[in-house]
């Protein structure tokens, strides 16, 4: 249900607000990495896991986050699958989905917040949003381009960074 943005604000309220284990610039660049390969949250927890305690923090974080939900699909699809016709599971499916878009909303929200500081990284995201919802665009070509708009663009306006919070 949704993708593995859903956890990040989990992961946030966890990694910065409860342990202090990054602060909020290291944890979005975390999770920036983690969104240019494959698996993003899965390597953003591994990537996490490596910076706090090296190659086995790495490991561990890898399997905590991964291992629940491979339990969860491999003993909950095969129910569902078997009983979507039923009214309850439908619902209970419906549900899940409305709860994974509010936290992948939550998660957008929770980025925004430290990443869209200046005029110019409100412009970029209003563009990006207008393209990703006016074209079939690959996220990665889009992510691609912004970063390169971004590179060329700021060293020349120099737009003020104020930190919304």
């Amino acid at each position: 249900f949704g993708s593995g943005l859903v956890i990040v604000p989990f992961l946030q309220n966890g990694l910065v607000r409860q342990t202090g284990w990054l602060d909020e610039r290291q944890f979005l660049i975390a999770v920036a990495i983690g969104m240019i390969s494959p698996g993003p949250v899965v390597i953003t927890a591994t990537f996490v896991g490596y910076l706090v305690a090296g190659l086995w923090g790495s490991v561990v974080a890898t399997v905590g986050i991964f291992f629940p939900s491979f339990l969860l699909v491999l003993i909950a699809a095969p129910a569902l699958v078997r009983h979507r016709g039923n009214p309850q599971v439908q619902g209970f499916v419906k549900g899940a989905y409305a709860a994974a878009i509010g936290t992948i909303l939550g998660a957008c929200i929770l980025l925004g917040r430290i990443a869209i500081g200046d005029w110019f990284t409100v412009l970029i995201v209003l563009i990006s949003l207008g393209v990703l919802l006016r074209s079939k665009v690959s996220n990665v070509v889009l992510v691609a381009a912004a970063a390169l708009v971004g590179l060329i663009a700021f060293p020349i306006l120099r737009p003020t960074w104020v930190l919304l919070k």
